[in-house]
């Protein structure tokens, strides 16, 4: 079983490495339908095991060059406060029993099909946007950022999901001259901050299994090494279309 879960972390640490996504939207709907971890529990768990990962994936980001810290630090702006009120709110209901395990399933499920249209439609987005908002302002695009960390700070906080595929969609609407890796560095290092508050605030309220956590970041560290150094050498509409298929399927079972 810990070598289960290590093999889980590489894979999905190497995706999220290359990609950006992956993190929420493929390990917690791993850790709880694959492993049978009550749906709360793998949304905190997973938050830390993100915060882990991805701070490795930024220093190679940030060795690399792929990091734009002003993006980072506008969508810190609105991300972080958000799941802090986010985290206040969910301290108020009871998180282990049967009917909030429903509702984190549900809420994760809807995540996952949002998360998998977003990669799906993701260049048809890219047209309309450029089309009818072509060039937006340097202030009105930083203050857009600042609105879409909210938005994401909410995402995390309750599902786990929602920094990756939608933060990489939105910034490369808001930010069309950056590069992808940009793009992806930006958005990896963005979560860090992000998912340790949300993952922290999860452990406080009892919602993170420790030891799962040490077995998924044995496999997911050297993981996202190597999928941070292959961003720039991997097709990334194989990765996306993979990924989408993956999540429409995992989304629709947790709906249901």
């Amino acid at each position: 079983m810990l070598a289960s879960y290590a093999l889980a972390g590489f894979c999905v640490g190497a995706l999220v490495g290359m990609t950006g996504v992956g993190g929420g939207s493929l390990m917690t709907p791993l850790l709880i339908l694959l492993f049978g971890i009550h749906p709360v529990v793998a949304v905190g768990t997973d938050l830390l095991y993100a915060a882990v990962t991805k701070s490795v994936g930024t220093v190679v980001h940030g060795y690399t060059h792929t990091v734009d810290w002003r993006v980072v630090r506008h969508l810190s702006t609105g991300s972080i406060p958000m799941a802090i009120v986010t985290l206040g709110a969910l301290s108020l209901f009871d998180l282990s029993g049967a009917h909030a395990a429903r509702l984190t399933s549900r809420a994760l499920g809807a995540a996952l099909l949002v998360t998998a249209l977003a990669l799906v439609f993701r260049a048809s987005l890219l047209a309309y946007f450029g089309a009818h908002f072509p060039g937006l302002r340097r202030r009105r695009a930083d203050t857009l950022t600042v609105v879409m960390g909210g938005i994401l700070g909410v995402l995390v906080s309750i599902s786990s999901v929602g920094a990756g595929a939608i933060g990489v969609t939105a910034l490369i609407i808001l930010y069309p001259e950056l590069s992808m890796p940009r793009i992806v560095g930006s958005d990896i290092a963005h979560a860090v901050p992000l998912t340790l508050i949300a993952g922290t605030g999860h452990w406080i309220l009892g919602s993170v299994d420790t030891g799962i956590l040490g077995s998924l970041l044995t496999g997911s560290i050297p993981g996202i090494v190597v999928g941070s150094w292959m961003t720039i050498r991997v097709s990334d509409w194989v990765l996306r279309f993979i990924l989408a298929a993956s999540l429409f399927i995992v989304g629709g079972r947790l709906v249901m």
